[in-house]
């Protein structure tokens, strides 16, 4: 039976397993299809693709609750669950979701775009399920990286705790998005690598369960035999010590392994973790030799592995990553942290560049956060570079530990603005919002990667934390081998003046309000442009001559208006009784999902012909009611 004939998932649990392997290989062929033409999260989703199976044959989904950890490892899930003719319109405009959505599948109960969430929400379904007595089962797929955030300890504690019964399914394929690091990592490797411990570990209690036990002295005698073959073999497993039972390491693509593991754990009525041993990228070689790459990588050649690119200008992450590589050869200070993420941050260069002076703390932002703000107050002079959606995860550490000390940490704030296809979770639309509260923090974003350059060098100079922005993409190509061009700090640069309308913009987002201004212009109005640079400190001098030089001000930002750029221009206006009026141009109140960039500049007006159509409109309707005003 293919895998277009069946219903999904009700027939997976009719299948032999000689019919389940013939049906995995058909979903790797699918998402190596898919993802080829679309770009996608391929290499943890063809490491769980048996997995998938097993735990849709093994529980009676969706009445059984499948809690996976992120979405990046479910896209086998998602074939199985009603989305196959839709597969291919994964991450696309109007199609479905790269990441797990309630609203698209009953079969999909938690969705989360940021790991080490699923234990402490199956922790919640499960606990909920016993103060209703309903009777449904919950099992939590989280990865072995996802185990290095304090969060998914934090739950493994209670679930210890509480002896709550659900099954955690730890799939251990020694990446996060990219190799894991840390003693737990470690901890990991020594069980895999202790198989023998498992087999006698078996054989000595299958053996021990049959000796007739006549008293407490030899019940105890048989209970320390088994603990004492626990302690030979391994030092103590860390699973067992919070309280759970521990199956494994299992392997992965198995389904002789898996299947009878999570049978016999679906019924034990205490908390179970089982240890699955898996490939990331199984089945196409090109992600089993490069994962970090595969992880979730941009459309590419089947048959190479090749990756299509759609510009020759580097990206803005390879920009930061080579200009501070430039700065770290002259200043000996300067080190580099990533939360797990060094091929995304390209931090990986400053690596090889300067291993003693990098660190990658795993999936940890909060540790990061503080980490960063013991190397400043030491001397040192951290970069901690993190995407914008990511460093939401280390707000209380950015307030308590790095601005309220005021310690000099640099925050490369990477995606910042619309990341496109993958979605609500990943858009970098909030952090200006929730920076700019922050006493001591100043932030800063540059028009290109020429700026993004100068901003970089001046903010290891600062004497306060910094959050320097840009956005996922292509700079303008602008030569890394030039000099740094120095930027005045807290200074705006007023590259065009203008009596009708002034366009202050934040960012990039700058060259689409010049190409406006141009096609204004020609219309006969007076179009003047501020590229801002900075939120705080706001060029507030600048400022004050533009307003008195110009009818109106407009601010313009890829970013929400709530709380963002355009806020902080009203603000300072209403503070200093500026009379000039002034209308903000930025992103809604909502969350935005997937689909091209471009289109959602297009549906906000955020484009060239969106912000001249609401710029004329306005200069014309002002114009108008100052005639009135005038009779």
């Amino acid at each position: 039976m293919g895998l277009n004939a069946m219903r999904l998932p009700e027939d997976v649990r009719k299948l032999t397993i000689t019919q389940l392997e013939q049906l995995a290989k058909e979903l790797r062929q699918t998402i190596i299809e898919t993802t080829a033409r679309s770009g996608g999260h391929i290499g943890a989703s063809l490491g769980t693709v048996e997995l998938t199976l097993a735990l849709h044959r093994v529980y009676n989904t969706p009445h059984d609750k499948l809690v996976w950890d992120i979405g990046h490892q479910a896209y086998a899930h998602k074939l199985l669950t009603g989305r196959l003719n839709s597969f291919s319109t994964i991450r696309q405009l109007g199609g479905i979701s790269g990441f797990l959505k309630r609203r698209e599948s009953p079969f999909d109960t938690w969705e989360a775009g940021h790991a080490s969430t699923s234990l402490s929400a199956a922790l919640g379904m499960a606990t909920a399920r016993d103060l209703t007595g309903q009777d449904y089962r919950v099992v939590a797929v989280i990865g072995d990286g996802a185990l290095t955030a304090g969060m998914a300890w934090e739950a493994l504690n209670q679930i210890g705790h509480l002896k709550t019964p659900m099954v955690v399914v730890v799939n251990d394929n020694s990446m996060s998005i990219a190799p894991n690091v840390g003693a737990f990592s470690r901890y990991l490797t020594d069980l895999r690598s202790a198989p023998a411990y498992h087999r006698l570990k078996q054989e000595v209690e299958g053996l021990l369960d049959g000796i007739p036990v006549f008293g407490s002295p030899i019940k105890r005698t048989v209970e320390r035999l088994k603990d004492l073959v626990h302690f030979a073999m391994v030092a103590g497993n860390v699973f067992e010590e919070l309280g759970f039972h521990y199956f494994g390491p299992v392997d992965g693509h198995s389904f002789d392994d898996l299947i009878p593991v999570l049978a016999h754990a679906r019924d034990v009525q205490e908390p179970v973790v089982i240890h699955v041993i898996t490939q990331k990228g199984k089945g196409y070689r090109p992600a089993e030799e490069n994962p970090g790459v595969f992880h979730g990588p941009g459309p590419f050649e089947i048959d190479s592995g090749r990756f299509i690119k759609s510009s020759d200008a580097p990206s803005y992450s390879q920009v930061f990553s080579e200009t501070l590589i430039q700065l770290a050869e002259k200043q000996s200070n300067i080190v580099a942290i990533t939360a797990a993420m060094p091929d995304g941050t390209k931090l990986d260069k400053f690596a090889q560049a300067y291993p003693d002076r990098f660190f990658d703390v795993g999936i940890a932002e909060q540790h990061a956060a503080t980490f960063a703000a013991g190397l400043a107050l030491s001397g040192m002079r951290p970069v901690f570079a993190v995407y914008s959606t990511f460093l939401q995860r280390a707000y209380d550490q950015l307030v308590h530990d790095v601005c309220h000390q005021d310690l000099p940490v640099v925050f490369a704030v990477d995606r910042a603005g619309l990341v496109g296809s993958d979605g609500a979770t990943h858009q970098g639309v909030f952090d200006v919002s929730f920076l700019r509260a922050i006493p001591n923090l100043e932030i800063a974003m540059g028009k290109d990667d020429a700026e993004l350059r100068g901003l970089l060098a001046g903010a290891l100079e600062r004497p306060h934390p910094v959050a320097v922005r840009y956005p996922r993409g292509s700079g303008k190509g602008h030569s890394l081998s030039d000099p740094i061009m120095p930027i005045p700090w807290g200074r705006a640069e007023w590259s065009h003046q203008g009596k009708d309308l002034t366009l202050i913009t934040f960012g990039p987002i700058y060259y689409t309000a010049l190409a406006a201004r141009d096609i204004l212009e020609s219309r006969g109005y007076s179009v003047g442009l501020v590229n801002a640079r900075f939120v705080k400190p706001l060029d507030v001098d600048l400022l004050g001559k533009v307003a008195a030089k110009s009818a109106l001000l407009m601010t313009v930002e890829e970013h929400v208006v709530a709380g963002g750029f355009g806020s902080a221009v009203n603000e300072w206006a209403d503070g200093s009784h500026i009379a000039t009026p002034i209308r903000n141009e930025g992103l809604p109140d909502e969350f935005i999902d997937h689909g091209p960039v471009s289109y959602f500049l297009n549906l906000y007006g955020l484009d060239t012909d969106g912000l001249v159509r609401k710029a004329e409109s306005w200069i014309t309707e002002m114009k108008t009611l100052a005639a009135l005003r005038e009779r």
